[in-house]
């Protein structure tokens, strides 16, 4: 498959993704980070679950969808798929990022639960930066780390626009002729 078919799929799986991705992402991550999380804390304290929240040490704990942070997950994979590369590398690199992400909120979840039910006196402190700030650098930093680790030499959308950019002009040169 050359490069511009590539461009022009990867593409249209975003569009399709736009129609309704968030929600599917929700749909999936939702359920499986609640009974997750909800494991987790069972096995620090006694925890009961009922729906998304999670009763641990006398606290009700709330996964709301922010918590959940499917836009995180959105992002990372609008990301990986406005990146050229191989198919192979492409796989790993979502199973990294998305992963990745995955087991670290689940580890923030398990720390501000404890962290909440110990009355830790900066609690929404924390939890507010780590939800403005934190997010966005962790983001941030699970990306490039992919980059790194898998040898990701292209710019999200900018390295298509030069790819679109560079076989506009190779055919005008070639009407010319």
């Amino acid at each position: 498959m050359n490069k511009l078919s590539d461009l022009i799929i990867r593409y249209a799986i975003l569009l399709i993704l736009g129609l309704n991705g968030l929600f599917m992402i929700y749909f999936l991550i939702s359920p499986i980070t609640i009974y997750i999380s909800f494991f987790a804390l069972n096995i620090i304290s006694d925890a009961t679950l009922s729906g998304n929240s999670i009763f641990f040490r006398g606290i009700q704990i709330n996964l709301i969808p922010a918590c959940i942070a499917g836009s995180a997950y959105y992002l990372l994979l609008i990301l990986n798929l406005t990146t050229p590369m191989d198919k192979k590398i492409r796989t790993k690199s979502l199973l990294f990022i998305i992963g990745l992400f995955f087991i670290l909120n689940i580890f923030r979840i398990i720390v501000f639960s404890i962290l909440f039910s110990n009355n830790y006196s900066y609690f929404d402190f924390a939890h507010e930066s780590t939800w403005y700030i934190g997010s966005t650098i962790l983001i941030m930093v699970i990306w490039f780390a992919n980059v790194k680790i898998f040898k990701i030499n292209h710019i999200p959308i900018y390295s298509d626009m030069r790819l679109i950019y560079k076989e506009s002009e190779s055919k005008k040169i070639k009407s010319k002729k």
